[in-house]
């Protein structure tokens, strides 16, 4: 067994760059967040139908971060162990952007919408690859001391990438004049020229945390993570005896993680036709009107507003988990979240939804960073990926679940009407911060 030694901290800016590129990563997701039902129904999907076509997003991470993490954990090579699978899918994701919002070109060798849900998968299924690396990689070279440090950093990275994603296709509209409506079938200038911006920024800063980021070379790494000390007994297990060994923290975070991201699937999917409904008044099944198109574009500023709000908390988030625990922090943060998804019915003025969205960051800031940062400590550094991957199973399982069941519930319980499905998300998300409780951290 060879001597062990304490990891070493990293200065500010060394844990700047390790999340660098998550904030394109995330530039390109808002994009994709705030934009895919707008896209989609201008190719000719139903109001209704909208959450099958979601459930691409999560049944693509499902399998793919498994798999990724891994096969990062194993992989060491000269670009590192997981910059390899950061870098080949960003370029993949770059690739989806560029292609989505011309779906209507591919005319001629399928319907716009089938090419359209494929690029959406090509581009869902490289974020997914991107994803899970970037978690890794802050529990691969921060000590335990640094995590919550790291993963508020990472927070705060993330949702900058996502207010600029967010609210590109506004400013295009409204400061530069590019066009915001199009005929059937096709997608406003704003919208495609935003996925151009995204990709290039995706790429770019991707590039930044693979050239700029280090990682410990595997004697290093075993040495700072006392991988000899776990790996003779974990590298004899199969997957499903991983799957079993799982922390116990970890299948108590997975009830959380359900009622959070059930919510949260609800607003990235009815957001538009929600806001449009109830603040423009338009009629239930308008997706092509210049009220629909123009609530569109607000949407895009109100998951900007939310971006804002979490990021400005992921500037203290640490400071406050320090301070009174990491458990009380996400609690806190999620019974926010809940509430803000609430008073949108109670408000009628566009711009006073902003105020909703403050509650709505300051959740997506915990949920983004306390999971992980209270996971991570829980598990082995030689399974650190693999581990991370199945976690994200606590993800997409809800998103599964939610776009089977949503669109059955707005059809025959709301009759359409979308903003009681982000009613709907408030009683979960408070019912995430509630969880919370269950969960039992190790001293």
């Amino acid at each position: 067994m060879s001597d062990t030694v304490n990891k070493p901290k990293l200065s500010f800016w060394q844990m700047w760059n390790l999340s660098f590129g998550f904030l394109g990563v995330q530039f390109g997701f808002a994009l994709q967040n705030a934009n895919i039902s707008r896209i989609l129904s201008n190719f000719g999907a139903d109001l209704h139908s909208l959450s099958i076509f979601w459930l691409v997003a999560p049944t693509v991470g499902l399998i793919v971060q498994p798999l990724v993490g891994a096969s990062s954990d194993k992989t060491w090579n000269r670009m590192g162990r997981r910059s390899p699978f950061i870098f080949f899918g960003a370029i993949a994701a770059t690739l989806g952007m560029m292609l989505l919002p011309n779906a209507s070109l591919a005319v001629k060798i399928m319907p716009p919408l089938l090419f359209g849900a494929l690029m959406f998968a090509l581009m869902d299924t490289s974020f997914n690859v991107t994803f899970q690396p970037f978690r890794s990689l802050v529990a691969d070279m921060l000590p335990d001391e640094q995590r919550n440090a790291g993963y508020s950093i990472q927070s705060f990275l993330i949702n900058i990438g996502a207010v600029l994603g967010s609210a590109l296709p506004y400013i295009l509209t409204n400061w530069l004049g590019v066009a915001n409506v199009a005929p059937d079938g096709e997608v406003a200038d704003s919208v495609i020229w935003s996925f151009y911006i995204g990709g290039a920024t995706l790429l770019l800063s991707v590039l930044w945390t693979v050239f700029k980021t280090k990682e410990y070379p595997p004697e290093q790494y075993n040495k700072y993570n006392k991988v000899e000390e776990e790996s003779s007994e974990e590298e004899k297990m199969s997957f499903w005896q991983t799957l079993m060994s799982m922390p116990k923290v970890m299948f108590q975070l997975a009830i959380v993680q359900f009622f959070s991201w059930f919510a949260l699937f609800l607003m990235w999917v009815y957001s538009t036709p929600a806001i449009s409904q109830h603040i423009w008044n338009t009629a239930i099944g308008d997706s092509s009107s210049e009220a629909y198109n123009e609530a569109g574009n607000w949407v895009g500023i109100l998951f900007a507003a939310y971006s804002v709000f979490a990021a400005l908390f992921s500037l203290v988030m640490d400071k406050i988990a320090n301070t009174i625990g990491r458990k009380r922090t996400y609690m806190y943060a999620l019974i926010a979240g809940g509430l803000g998804y609430i008073s949108i019915y109670f408000i009628q003025n566009e711009y006073a939804l902003i105020i909703s969205m403050a509650g709505v960051g300051i959740a997506w800031a915990a949920i983004l960073a306390m999971p992980y940062a209270i996971l991570s400590k829980e598990l082995p550094s030689s399974k650190m990926g693999v581990y991370m991957g199945l976690f994200n199973i606590t993800v997409v399982v809800p998103q599964i679940v939610s776009g089977l069941v949503a669109g059955l519930i707005l059809k025959y319980v709301f009759h359409g009407e979308a903003i009681y499905s982000l009613m709907l998300a408030g009683a979960f998300m408070l019912l995430a911060g509630l969880s919370v409780n269950f969960v039992r951290e190790s001293k």
